[in-house]
């Protein structure tokens, strides 16, 4: 086993049980998404980013999703902003009234209307201000502050390095990049070798993001960047056992198996209780059209399903469907497939 998977990862005085992170994503990483990855072995959660402004004035959707579950810890609070005073007002209320372990700052989000707020990705293109802002966050709070960014704004504005060192240098305690530009949203290849540059330049604990979608990814981003930590965002979605496999990769070299249609179902269901207890039943089906729709990913025939799930509007009928699927394949001996 190499030194990298051997080393501590640590955030401040947080230690984590491992280096597999849960990245945050918008609309998706409430608590009961969070708890239910934390349950399948994740070393860090991070939830979905928060507004500043909002946070400030206390918008009672935004103070919702202030909310973290005992279980969840260590877990991070993310929040975005353009403007120092509401940023920094924003991160003092994080620091001294959620159970958070760490505060992050968003400069990653590369969507317009975050950008327009001169917050997320928008930042990429000035180490200076990064540095100006980061640095009043970090002194007004007693939580470790940490940064998500992407490797620069377009292929002729790739500030990684200048900007990671920015973050570093107004005292963060961790930084996290995808190997993303903005300019590239979702789309193309990550760029490991600029994850490999940033690490050689900075000191402190340093996660890697970008197209970690199995276990045998996260082993490669770690030998090829050096980074502390892994990670996995959208290959998580309806896949929490990716945390466990991958732990347990990085760890022995051991790939588990898939788990059964049963237990994917059995998973589902959970985290829908726990989306209801936290949402309520109409908003929580809902929401978990799209998660249950990610948990049947793979299955043959699973459009006409995603169809009958889409129309559900009560517990009862969502729970209809995912049973019924179940019980079906089960009775006709099929299995899990890539289609």
């Amino acid at each position: 086993m190499s030194n990298i998977e051997q080393k501590p990862f640590q955030i401040g005085d947080i230690v984590m049980d491992n280096r597999v992170v849960l990245a945050p994503m918008a609309g998706v990483c409430n608590s009961a998404f969070r708890l239910t990855v934390k349950e399948f072995g994740a070393g860090l959660v991070y939830a979905e980013m928060i507004s500043d402004k909002a946070l400030n004035i206390r918008n009672q959707k935004t103070m919702d999703m202030l909310y973290i579950d005992e279980r969840e810890n260590p877990m991070t609070l993310q929040i975005f902003g353009g403007d120092k005073e509401n940023l920094v007002e924003a991160a003092k209320f994080v620091d001294k009234h959620t159970t958070a372990d760490i505060i992050d700052i968003n400069m990653g989000c590369p969507v317009n209307k975050i950008i327009k707020c001169e917050a997320g990705a928008k930042w990429l293109l000035d180490p200076n201000k990064i540095y100006e802002m980061v640095s009043v966050v970090v002194d007004a709070v007693d939580k470790p502050v940490s940064v998500k960014m992407r490797i620069g704004w377009d292929d002729e504005h790739v500030f990684a390095v200048e900007n990671a060192l920015a973050a570093e240098r107004a005292g963060v305690s961790a930084i996290a990049m995808h190997g993303r530009t903005r300019a590239q949203m979702y789309e193309g290849k990550a760029n490991w070798d600029v994850l490999a540059e940033v690490k050689k330049h900075i000191s402190v604990p340093f996660i890697g993001n970008g197209d970690v979608e199995t276990p045998q990814d996260a082993k490669r981003m770690l030998d090829h960047t050096g980074v502390d930590a892994v990670m996995i965002g959208r290959a998580a979605l309806g896949n929490p056992w990716m945390m466990y496999q991958t732990v347990r990769y990085l760890e022995t070299g051991e790939l588990l198996p898939e788990p059964s249609l049963r237990e994917k179902m059995d998973v589902c269901l959970l985290h829908f209780e726990r989306l209801k207890a936290l949402k309520g039943e109409k908003v929580a089906v809902r929401e978990m059209r799209s998660h249950a729709s990610w948990y049947l990913k793979g299955l043959r025939g699973n459009g006409k399903i995603r169809n009958a799930i889409n129309t559900a509007e009560t517990e009862v009928e969502l729970r209809s469907v995912i049973n019924g699927v179940v019980v079906e394949y089960e009775a006709n001996g099929k299995l899990l497939e890539e289609v």
